[in-house]
């Protein structure tokens, strides 16, 4: 099984377009946040379903460094990992999400019924325990929410988009999943996985090749 996406190049930063974060004229708001076009083809007999998971295994494990005033996060730092999406029971049939058709803007509070594949359900992100202490943003944050990662991070971070081929048509999860929901319930189920991913940084020293 093989993914790809029209919109960046496997390993290259994605666009803007398809961040939640970036540089604005005091600092730093809100981007397009679009979902990114993913295709794939090549699935193996007796696919199903699909699961979709997005990524980030590059977060700062210590949070009060995050955006502080004079300091940076060093590389060296232990990470964790931070979830953008997550989405089972794609159909079977499905081989395309088009670029903006589950996610486009950021939504306060999060999407209560992001688009999506027919037949999809769609969990929480980690946008979710993010902005659970800020009243104006708290919520339940579902679907795609793209990155943002600290301003102050001196670490490239990386967006695996992983796929999921499976053997079941619909996942045992409830209507608040989360990705560590469909890790487990995808145990034994897991026919074949295809990953791309892109990168990202509000940090201006460091780079990372373009999408192009």
């Amino acid at each position: 099984m093989k993914i790809r996406s029209d919109s960046f190049r496997n390993g290259r930063r994605l666009p803007v377009e398809f961040a939640a974060g970036q540089p604005t004229a005091d600092g730093f708001g809100f981007a397009p946040n679009r979902n990114p076009h993913l295709a794939w083809d090549a699935a193996p007999e007796g696919t199903r379903s699909f699961a979709l998971l997005c990524i980030d295994p590059d977060v700062p494990t210590v949070a009060e460094m995050v955006g502080k005033a004079g300091v940076e996060i060093p590389v060296a730092q232990p990470r964790t990992d931070f979830v953008h999406w997550a989405m089972v029971d794609i159909p079977a049939d499905v081989r395309e999400i088009a670029a903006g058709s589950c996610s486009d803007g950021v939504v306060p509070h999060g999407k209560t019924e992001p688009a999506g594949p027919a037949g999809a359900r769609q969990g929480l992100n980690d946008y979710t325990g993010w902005f659970a202490g800020d009243a104006s943003m708290a919520g339940q944050w579902r679907g795609y929410d793209g990155p943002f990662p600290p301003p102050n991070d001196l670490r490239l971070h990386r967006y695996f988009f992983r796929l999921f081929a499976l053997d079941v048509d619909t996942l045992p999860v409830g209507d608040d999943f989360t990705a560590a929901d469909v890790f487990a319930a995808m145990h034994g189920h897991v026919l074949a996985e295809a990953s791309i991913h892109g990168t990202y940084s509000l940090h201006p020293d460091v780079g990372g090749a373009d999408a192009s």
